[in-house]
């Protein structure tokens, strides 16, 4: 049986990434065929000060570049190395050498100390292929997208207008094809009528206008924000649109941090990622830490690679 392949970007070497690939190797390798992108001088300087072992089947592309790992630190070469390890993977999949890529974490910080201008995976994929790419974040009983993602909150409202709202409602319809999704509110109380605010006025008509574009009662709300993710409200939805990041980030990882995984929807290549950062507090301490994010992350693109 030919397995899947999956390249996998190495994420920042000064964080768990690396440590994370190596001890997941044996489980992810016997539903895909892993492609980790980094060098092999890199490679082994991680695995001596993990005292890991690199497995025999472990495939490389061997991304360009070299510095010294410093566990825990913000550092413009690793920051470098994390995005050249990702570019390798992206065009990896465009050009269909592999079915699918997967991330692992990177530093932000890292990533602007190395003049990257991107804040993120996310916004390096919009970029790259001229198109919206939508962040959705959540695991199999749970998935939230983002409707405005890595701003100030003061600039959030004044980005919730009808026709860019009705755009990501249909574009995430014809990725994930739920038929019942809710939509959140942007104020307490849903706005009170007005009383709290009138953003859930422009929010109203995309959904109005969204489920007029299928025909079809797809989308619910504006939900009320503070009762959207309540048990009652789970047990009839599975996928939430947030209206900024914490509205839905914060509620997803309280009930399911280990387990969520980050997916770029609307893309012409599949993308997932882990949903945690680059833990720079345990790296290389070889302290335990928790890999189902990733191996969530890897099997979510198994999934959609064979849609």
């Amino acid at each position: 049986m030919n397995l899947p392949k999956i390249a996998i970007s190495i994420g920042d070497l000064n964080g768990i990434g690396i440590e994370i690939v190596l001890k997941s190797h044996s489980e992810i390798s016997h539903i895909c065929k892993p492609i980790y992108c980094i060098n092999k001088n890199m490679l082994l300087q991680a695995s001596k000060l993990l005292n890991i072992e690199i497995p025999e089947n472990f495939e490389l592309f061997e991304t360009k570049g070299e510095f010294d790992i410093k566990a825990g630190t913000v550092s413009k070469k690793s920051g470098k190395y994390s995005y050249n390890s990702f570019m390798d993977a992206i065009k990896l999949a465009s050009k269909k050498e592999v079915d699918a890529i997967c991330t692992l974490p990177i530093n932000k910080e890292s990533w602007n100390k190395a003049d990257i201008r991107y804040k993120g995976h996310t916004e390096v994929l919009r970029d790259y292929f001229g198109k919206h790419a939508i962040m959705m974040l959540g695991c199999e009983k749970m998935f939230v997208a983002l409707f405005t993602e890595h701003i100030p909150l003061k600039k959030v409202s004044k980005k919730i207008e009808t026709e860019d709202l009705t755009k990501f409602l249909v574009d995430f319809y014809k990725n994930v094809k739920g038929d019942n999704i809710a939509v959140l509110g942007l104020n307490p109380h849903a706005g009170d009528n007005g009383v709290l605010g009138d953003e859930e006025v422009e929010i109203f008509k995309a959904i109005k206008k969204a489920n007029k574009y299928f025909d079809k009662n797809i989308f619910k709300g504006p939900l009320v924000p503070d009762i959207a993710f309540s048990p009652m409200s789970r047990k009839n939805f599975k996928y939430f649109v947030a209206m900024y990041h914490d509205q839905g980030l914060a509620p997803l990882k309280a009930l399911y941090f280990d387990e969520s995984i980050n997916v770029s929807l609307n893309l012409p290549i599949i993308r997932t990622s882990v949903d945690h950062g680059t833990a720079f507090n345990i790296a290389y301490k070889n302290e335990k830490i928790n890999t189902q994010s990733y191996i969530n992350a890897v099997k979510e693109a198994i999934n959609l690679s064979k849609r």
